[in-house]
């Protein structure tokens, strides 16, 4: 039901696609069609039907035997068939706490599921912040490609009209119809790049036409700087983290389960039985009624209870070392973050004050040449730095939008 209610909200958000498509509800359509997402789910269910099998170890058992026989030989008066029905009631007394080990164990893999279902889900919301990110930057990369073929074509036509009127030597012509030639191949690169990123923009959103879609947000708007997050902010809300503390308590409840299982059994029951007389002389019947104590003693099993229990203890000394071990590299995972978000982001301003002045240099390197007070190889030289500081700036602003959604990632403040 869940699965379904998130697919009909991916199809009401394939409708309105063509308009512009927010950040959020990108990343609703990609949990909605995320299969590691409904296989996530199905594993919750699952584990709740194991919860509730376990539990039933707690309530008495009803059971029925029955059996008919025909003879096809007669001895004496008897009759050639017979039959027995024996109804059973039986309710366990002691178990060696095996009962509810298992029960407790079962909770606890019900949790981990959970716990595992919200890592499925930070893993989803930031691949699709990549893919997202992504396409813009894709985008804004295309459209400076094209701004530059434009800026050289503009040179061009200038050198060009020079040329016929013999104000320029053949060598300035050249040297201008080299670089368009150059940025025109590279503006057909970053098409093919820009068609990449939607593809697999497309793919992650569960549409399989292509289409071409119009973001509601860019990596040139302002992102905000998260707060940092204390580690026992981070111990508390990672999911990865809580899914192993709670394998650690199921491989605990997994030595009891295993110690159970050699410990007395003890159990009480109930019975009756509806069944011919034996011989069968005349057909009639009667009903009997018992009442059962059953004890299950091991006594020796060479060693095999002493090993189990120290097998099961092994495995719950590693779940106990690996969240250890998870707990330690959380600090270190989070300075990195913090780090690389606090890096990008000085980055990020800095291309942008060298954009300011590579634009101004360009635009005097222009009108200089036009009014003859600058060579051609000065005009081409302040071109290709403007191109390589936009793009800089580009990359730069892409890596901080990604390096927001990645330090929410691993601090799960999503």
């Amino acid at each position: 039901m869940k699965k379904t209610i998130l697919l009909l909200f991916a199809v009401m958000l394939q409708l309105s696609v063509q308009g512009q498509m927010t950040l959020q509800a990108y990343r609703d359509s990609v949990y909605a069609a995320s299969t590691e997402v409904a296989n996530s789910i199905i594993k919750i269910d699952q584990s709740a039907s194991v919860v509730k099998k376990e539990y039933a170890g707690f309530l008495p058992d009803v059971s029925a035997d029955g059996s008919f026989t025909k003879n096809f030989r007669r001895d004496g008066n008897g009759k050639l068939w017979g039959f027995s029905i024996t109804p059973t009631l039986s309710q366990t007394i002691y178990a060696g706490g095996g009962v509810r080990a298992s029960w407790r164990q079962a909770k606890s893999d019900y949790n981990v599921s959970r716990e595992e279902a919200q890592s499925i889900r930070l893993d989803m919301l930031y691949e699709a912040d990549y893919a997202y990110w992504q396409v813009s930057a894709t985008q804004l990369y295309k459209a400076a490609t094209d701004h530059y073929v434009d800026i050289i074509r503009s040179l061009y036509n200038v050198v060009k009209n020079r040329y016929d009127e013999g104000y320029v030597a053949k060598g300035d012509l050249l040297q201008v119809e080299a670089r368009l030639s150059e940025a025109e191949y590279s503006q057909i690169v970053m098409q093919s790049e820009c068609e990449k990123a939607l593809h697999k923009f497309n793919n992650l959103g569960g549409w399989h036409e292509p289409m071409v879609v119009e973001l509601a947000q860019s990596i040139t708007d302002t992102i905000p700087m998260p707060q940092r997050v204390s580690y026992t902010e981070i111990i508390e809300h990672r999911p990865d983290i809580q899914a192993m503390a709670w394998r650690v308590k199921a491989a605990e409840y997994g030595v009891d389960v295993t110690r159970a299982s050699l410990w007395p059994n003890m159990y009480v029951g109930v019975g009756g039985s509806w069944q011919t007389f034996s011989p069968n002389i005349k057909g009639h019947t009667y009903l009997d009624a018992s009442i059962m104590l059953g004890v299950s003693v091991p006594i020796f099993h060479w060693g095999e209870r002493k090993q189990a229990v120290a097998s099961a203890k092994y495995d719950y000394r590693m779940a106990y070392n690996l969240w250890e071990q998870q707990r330690d590299d959380v600090e270190q995972e989070e300075a990195d973050g913090w780090s690389a978000l606090v890096s990008s982001y000085s980055q990020m301003q800095s291309s942008l004050r060298n954009l300011d002045i590579a634009s101004e240099n360009l635009s005097i390197s222009t009108y200089s040449y036009q009014e003859g007070k600058a060579t051609i190889l000065e005009v081409l030289q302040a071109q290709i730095s403007w191109i390589q500081i936009y793009t800089n700036a580009i990359t730069a602003r892409f890596n901080y939008a990604v390096a927001v959604s990645e330090y929410k990632h691993l601090t799960a403040t999503d």
